[in-house]
């Protein structure tokens, strides 16, 4: 997600890795620096944005935290409450956002807090909101909306994979099939953005009654496609809370 989000941006950074070629290949590829450790990228950098695993809040904040100005989390399952014990007197925000954010699509959700800096609070969320459409929610909120769209592009995925495999089943070439599924799939994103997000209105356009796309939706109901979208977010939200 930080490659993600760096090319998203586009912009000289600096920026830390324990793997040193992860971060010189990220720098070399949208300018900046490969530094030595966390502690010079918080003197250096204006916003640290903190792209670690969850488990590591604790150790990396005693790095981190002297010399941090300001701090970006987009760590899954890490409360804004958790975030400001490690970071003590700094302006912290927590963002989630989803892997089609690196061609500045898709959704970023930020987890509502009372101000901090009024003139810093409006650049960090105008910098996430370069990445796509910048979606403020309760905390309680942030990690349902990880379910919903932190997730979706790999299940999205799925889906257009078993969609290719139906139609390989039946004769297509994959990479003919895989053409007609993808741009069916963006194309319909669009057609939902301008139709207001009606899905229904949607469904109606294409589905006239006893008719095939009909026929195919009912199919889909019986096999249990609500269920499963359910049961995937019932999933993480419960390994969000262990």
């Amino acid at each position: 997600m930080a490659r993600a989000l760096a090319r998203g941006w586009n912009r000289p950074l600096v920026c830390f890795d324990p793997i040193a070629e992860r971060a010189r290949s990220l720098a070399a590829e949208v300018g900046g620096e490969a530094l030595a450790d966390g502690a010079e990228v918080a003197r250096r950098a204006q916003l640290v944005v903190l792209c670690h695993k969850p488990a590591q809040l604790e150790a990396v904040a005693r790095e981190l935290a002297p010399h941090a100005r300001a701090v970006a989390s987009i760590l899954a399952a890490t409360p804004l409450a958790a975030l400001r014990a490690a970071y003590p007197d700094r302006p912290v925000y927590r963002f989630i956002p989803s892997l089609p954010v690196e061609v500045r699509r898709g959704a970023v959700v930020q987890s509502a807090a009372p101000p901090q800096d009024e003139q810093l609070d409006a650049a960090v969320a105008g910098l996430f909101g370069e990445l796509g459409t910048l979606v403020v929610l309760e905390e309680r909120l942030i990690d349902v909306a990880t379910g919903l769209m932190s997730c979706a592009p790999a299940y999205v995925a799925l889906v257009a994979e078993a969609q290719i495999d139906a139609g390989v089943r039946r004769g297509i070439p994959a990479a003919e099939g895989a053409q007609l599924v993808v741009e069916t799939l963006a194309g319909t994103a669009e057609l939902l953005r301008l139709r207001g997000n009606d899905t229904l209105a949607v469904r109606r356009e294409v589905a006239s009654p006893g008719g095939l796309t009909a026929r195919g939706l009912d199919a889909l109901e019986r096999a249990g496609l609500r269920g499963a979208f359910s049961s995937a977010l019932d999933a993480v939200l419960e390994e969000a809370r262990c």
